[in-house]
């Protein structure tokens, strides 16, 4: 017997016109609907107009483990399971990539339908560059172990977003700004494509005093990436020096400090021969 297919479905994030065509049809169609929250499914199911003919199992951070091996059993034995979370793709920041890991592993097909993403979205309103970016999902509740988080993105030149619940937003928005700096330009995206969808766009200084007031809604935060500051020529030498001295080779010394720096590599390479 074929085995079945594992298919991950976007999910509107606000508007439920947002819904791709092929979301109804997978929905109706699937054996299985594994949904993160049932209640919530049953609600887009009715703004859809769609009525399951497979049955629906919920699917969440506290059964996960438990129900990925009858999921994957079930897709063994040739269904077709779909999996949605509450708004957006799921395994981006929501339940599915253990799901997907156990399927590749016991050779399943993985498809996805395409839709909604506060990630993508985010990024393409903040008027902050997007040729290179990350996402860093939730930052830790602790404050010690966010600021240890920030502190190891702080020289990240790609524009970084990051998810975060509107209680915890200002604080974030603070610990960002002795993380990265005061005038590192920001975007806070607030209930993106809902009725009260607010884009907030400053520095950390600024937003962080705004949040202050309090803000409702689902959160997406984009920041800047660090910008590159390179060093003077003889201050590059004088660390390369350092690294040849302790015993690694001036090219690769020389290619690697070009990498971070952006000097010339050949003048790097000579600079530093003739400070022998």
């Amino acid at each position: 017997m074929s085995t079945g297919t594992l298919v991950l479905a976007a999910t509107p994030i606000g508007d439920p016109r947002d819904a791709a065509p092929r979301l109804a049809d997978e929905l109706a169609t699937a054996d299985v609907v594994a949904a993160e929250d049932t209640r919530r499914l049953r609600r887009l199911l009715a703004d859809l107009g769609v009525t399951p003919s497979g049955s629906v199992v919920s699917y969440h951070e506290h059964n996960e483990a438990s129900r990925t091996p009858e999921l994957v059993e079930r897709l063994a034995t040739g269904a077709r399971v779909v999996v949605v979370t509450d708004a957006g793709m799921p395994s981006v920041s929501d339940p599915g990539y253990r799901l997907v890991a156990a399927a590749v592993e016991a050779d399943v097909r993985v498809t996805c339908v395409p839709g909604p993403s506060a990630v993508l979205m985010a990024l393409a309103v903040s008027g902050l560059p997007v040729d290179r970016f990350c996402f860093d999902g939730f930052l830790p509740r602790r404050p010690g172990e966010r600021a240890r988080v920030l502190a190891d993105v702080a020289d990240e030149r790609r524009t970084i977003v990051f998810f975060e619940a509107p209680h915890r937003l200002a604080d974030t928005l603070a610990a960002m700004r002795d993380a990265f700096g005061a005038d590192r330009r920001a975007a806070v995206c607030r209930e993106l494509t809902k009725t009260y969808e607010e884009v907030r766009r400053g520095t950390l200084t600024e937003l962080a005093e705004w949040a202050e007031a309090g803000v409702k809604g689902e959160i997406t935060i984009v920041v800047a990436g660090a910008e590159r500051v390179a060093p003077s020529l003889e201050d590059a030498v004088a660390g390369i020096r350092q690294r040849v001295d302790a015993g690694e080779r001036l090219k690769d010394v020389a290619a690697d400090v070009s990498a971070h720096t952006g000097l010339s590599k050949k003048a790097l390479y000579d600079a530093s021969l003739a400070a022998r």
